[in-house]
């Protein structure tokens, strides 16, 4: 009986005894216990002599350093039993372990892995190529993989260069090459005495008809930024990623470079660009006269130039600019300030809306130059910051505005008295804030029509027109500025091939019939152009019969026919109705604002830094380009 007592003691024993967390290592050591994070092993090369030894429960550092220290001799066959492919064999031959072991084991991270983390964080976090230089960096590295290395300056800016070309081929092989219609915009930056010229690129999907964007480049500018410049690198980006028969529109601003540029370089069949200043009328003018001192007005001089010479010069027309679309955010913002402020023309106006103006200006510049002071007042007052107006952008004077108005909704007049008393400035009288009252709602429209058209996902060319309807007191400013847009049958046409707007956006009944007509003639124009669908003409007597067949044009219009019918304004209806789809992708590909590539600098801004000045202008667009194409990013 007692015999049998202690079997079962002996059997408990074993059944509580941890699970051996390295099975290779069992002709080593033997595992005692588990105490807190940690093992206790027993080593079996010092029996009969009792030893211990504690390793973590993650590392057998601690068993390495106990074999290589005491049993040298047995090191060789140590290394052999950790080496990867015989720890894995190992694993295999030994039982099914619990749960418990497998959660202790740890992944093998190999140095590729580790290369790709360290890259894929640079780039993602915006770290300057330096970090791999840093000891307190190399030293969390080595705590966390001791056996990795970490890859130089050299070896990263290297990695980076492979990484962006397997990105852009990845873009033009992958994501590109389906696409029928392209879009761009394009901006310039300044920046610690460098410029650059970012451009990005967008697309919508046929499949799934959602808006892709990438960012395309953003490239030094040498010298100054003249429209020459700008054409000629604009068309190399385009070249690069072979899509200069692929775009169908480029966005920019209202820069008098980017508007030259499109007017010599681009499409000539464009009307929504054609309104110039007198400025530029008379820049034309004296380009295509030249100078009249060296004209012989009698014709009896006559200069013989050689032809070869003639035809051998580089006139920089070797290439041609997609069609050109100013930035509608960019007129709305003209009209907002220059045309608004025709308005002061009025004396009441005028002094109403300068007084009002000063004394919010005057609250702005106080929590600007007292931060710190101003923001515990502000916020015990009013409970929320007043916004400080950016003098680029007007809707930020809008929104400031707005938040004041909001302050003294929430809160009450007392509130901004408070802080106008604190701050010794004047108050707002109640007619200003009447006055302000009134220009917010006068504005709001605007206001709201800029964000919409800034976005970069869920907006389409068609939902420029949209805008017409909204504002009121700044008719003349809008007729000013989009008057030629609002009548030009491509623009009519992307809105009524938009189907949240088809042709419910006007009333007028003549607007309505240029956009349709475009469409029409578009869709007998694409009939014309395709083949017969065997191949072949036929006879004589079969051309002639066939011609009072129903042709594609015709079934193209019924498609347009049921489309206007059809009441479902999702854009997935479009799937519906093929040929209607192909015109609206062609003419909805295109972003009515460039505040795309301004964003595209946003994130530029945070990589080139005042501390990162000296960077390498190459480096610093492959950074940037990964940044924002991480999608397309597949690090080797």
């Amino acid at each position: 009986p007692s015999e049998l007592a202690d079997a079962s003691k002996t059997n408990v024993t074993d059944s509580n005894m941890p699970q051996h967390p390295w099975p290779y290592l069992r002709t080593f050591f033997e595992v005692i216990e588990m105490k807190n994070e940690s093992f206790i092993f027993k080593c079996l090369l010092c029996l009969p002599r009792p030893c211990t030894i504690s390793s973590y429960k993650n590392s057998p550092s601690n068993l390495r350093k106990h074999v290589e220290r005491k049993h040298g001799s047995h090191m060789q066959r140590y290394t052999a039993l950790t080496a990867p492919r015989k720890r894995k064999m190992e694993s295999e031959e030994a039982p099914s372990t619990s749960r418990q072991l497998k959660l202790r084991e740890t992944k093998l991270v190999t140095q590729k892995n580790v290369d790709h983390a360290v890259l894929n964080f640079v780039t993602q976090s915006l770290q300057p190529f330096s970090v791999v230089d840093q000891t307190s960096f190399q030293a969390f590295l080595h705590e966390l993989q001791p056996n990795a290395s970490l890859m130089s300056r050299t070896t990263l800016r290297r990695k980076m260069d492979e990484a962006v070309l397997e990105m852009k081929k990845n873009l033009k092989k992958k994501a590109m090459s389906g696409i029928d219609f392209i879009a761009t915009t394009t901006d310039c930056w300044s920046s610690r005495r460098r410029g650059f010229i970012g451009v990005t690129g967008h697309w919508v999907d046929p499949n799934s008809l959602e808006r892709c964007s990438v960012a395309l480049a953003s490239r030094q500018l040498k010298g100054s930024h003249t429209f020459d410049v700008l054409a000629c690198t604009l068309n190399d980006i385009h070249s690069e990623f072979g899509i200069q028969n692929k775009v169908v529109q480029t966005t920019t601003d209202n820069g008098s470079n980017f508007l030259k540029a499109f007017r010599i370089y681009g499409q000539q069949d464009e009307n929504n660009n054609s309104a110039s200043g007198e400025a530029e009328d008379d820049e034309i003018n004296d380009e295509m006269c030249g100078d009249d001192e060296d004209v012989d007005v009698d014709g009896v001089e006559v200069d013989f130039v050689e032809v070869t010479a003639v035809l051998d010069e580089d006139d920089g027309l070797q290439f041609q600019l997609p069609k050109h679309h100013r930035c509608a955010c960019h007129l709305l913002n003209l009209v907002s300030t220059v045309d608004a402020a025709k308005a002061c023309s009025n004396e009441a106006y005028k002094k109403l809306s300068r007084s009002a103006f000063a004394k919010c200006h005057a609250l702005w510049n106080k929590c600007g130059r007292s931060a710190a002071a101003a923001a515990e007042i502000i916020e015990d007052t009013c409970k929320i910051q007043v916004i400080r107006p950016n003098a680029t952008r007007w809707n930020s004077l809008f929104l400031a505005i707005e938040r004041i108005l909001q302050i003294i909704k929430d809160q009450g007049e007392g509130a901004i008295r408070t802080v106008c008393t604190s701050f010794k400035l004047p108050m707002l009288s109640p007619v200003e804030i009447a006055f302000l009252e009134e220009y917010a709602r006068t504005m709001s429209p605007v206001a709201k029509a800029l964000n919409i058209l800034q976005a970069e996902i869920n907006v389409q060319m068609g939902w420029l027109l949209y805008c017409k309807p909204l504002v009121g007191a700044l008719q003349e400013g809008l007729q000013q500025r989009f008057g030629n847009m609002l009548v030009e049958p491509e623009f009519i046409a992307a809105a009524i091939l938009v189907p949240k707007f088809k042709t419910s956006w006007t009333s007028d009944e003549n607007i309505v019939k240029l956009g349709l007509d475009y469409i029409k003639d578009y869709l007998e124009e694409e009939t014309l152009n395709q083949p017969p669908a065997d191949g072949s003409s036929g006879s004589e007597e079969e051309d002639f019969f066939a011609s009072m067949k129903p042709t594609h044009g015709q079934e193209g219009i019924k498609q347009l026919d049921g489309y206007l019918a059809c009441k479902a304004d999702d854009k997935d209806i479009l799937k519906s109705f093929p040929s209607v789809c192909k015109l609206s992708l062609k003419l909805n590909t295109a972003l009515p604002a460039s505040a795309a590539c301004e964003r595209l600098f946003s994130t530029a801004g945070l990589i080139f830094s005042p501390r990162r000045a000296r960077m390498d202008s190459h480096n610093f667009e492959n950074q940037l380009l990964l940044k924002l194409n991480k999608r397309y990013c597949h690090f080797s």
